[in-house]
């Protein structure tokens, strides 16, 4: 089973102390990148997280958002620094006297300078509160890898179809190779005999001889050979590995597009080059399609 580097989760979850919200987004990348948004008060559970996370994304980049409602005020703490309240005043009255100000100090004016008073979160059981950003997250994992797995059935479906169309293209191929070094035999005749004259005679040996040679060299056995076990082997990876096989799959079709090439340059036929060129746009479809896979 093959799954998608590209997949959306999202969870909602209530400890009855707050409401937390988890979306993941996960797109295409070499290796496993995970970033993490959350209200800093939490940073301490970031790692926990991360790894629960890694646990469904091996690879891609995975944008994760969290967000946290309170619902209570046990959350907070409201307090009051009376050191920095007692500057404030001696400072404004020394302001004051100096300056001969008007005006009176009163509690709403203390009360709204920085610092004076503050909301502090007050978090005493980090414990807790891990495991209750822990279950949505795991729920929004469990979401995103239902979507990674449908959108995999189908690039699985499209990658089974271009890996049967190149075997049907190598076949061609590979009933058209034993013809090329018989028209060259053929064409070499035509081309003496057109030089020289008909009244002399051609050796037969050695129009073979050279036939021959050119065959060697135009022999595409072998890639077609391999080229024929990498689509069985992308095949075989796509309906029966449990693995991540998205590394394995690209490197399957670098080598591919490889046989392809080799087999281009040798096969010196305009049909048997047509041919390869429809098999190298389908490779390249599949490359396409396996920078989706994880």
């Amino acid at each position: 089973m093959i799954k998608s580097m590209t997949g959306f989760g999202r969870a909602e979850y209530s400890d009855g102390k707050r409401n937390i919200t988890v979306e993941i987004r996960t797109v295409n990348h070499r290796y496993s990148d995970i970033a993490i948004k959350m209200p800093r008060r939490y940073s301490f559970a970031e790692d926990k997280i991360k790894n629960k996370i890694k646990e469904t994304i091996v690879r891609g980049k995975a944008d994760v958002s969290i967000m946290v409602e309170n619902l209570t005020e046990n959350d907070l703490n409201v307090t009051l620094n009376t050191m920095v309240a007692k500057q404030y005043y001696e400072n404004l009255k020394e302001l004051a006297t100096t300056f001969e100000l008007p005006g009176e100090i009163d509690l709403q004016f203390m009360a709204n300078l920085p610092d004076v008073m503050k909301a502090v979160p007050d978090v005493e059981d980090e414990e807790e509160i891990t495991r209750s950003l822990l279950a949505p997250v795991e729920e929004a994992c469990k979401k995103l890898d239902e979507m990674r797995i449908i959108e995999g059935a189908k690039l699985a479906e499209d990658l089974i179809h271009r890996g049967k169309l190149i075997r049907d293209l190598a076949a061609k191929i590979e009933k058209r190779a034993p013809l090329v070094s018989e028209q060259y035999a053929k064409k070499l005749k035509e081309r003496i005999t057109e030089l020289i004259g008909a009244s002399v005679t051609i050796p037969e040996d050695r129009i073979l001889l050279e036939a021959a040679i050119f065959a060697d060299k135009c022999n595409i056995t072998e890639e077609l050979v391999r080229l024929d076990s990498h689509t069985i082997q992308l095949e075989s990876i796509i309906t029966k590995s449990n693995q991540p096989d998205g590394k394995k799959l690209d490197f399957l079709v670098q080598e591919m597009n490889r046989e392809a090439n080799t087999i281009g340059s040798k096969a010196n036929d305009i049909e048997i080059t047509n041919l390869m060129l429809d098999i190298k746009a389908e490779v390249e479809k599949i490359r396409e399609q396996v920078q989706n896979i994880q």
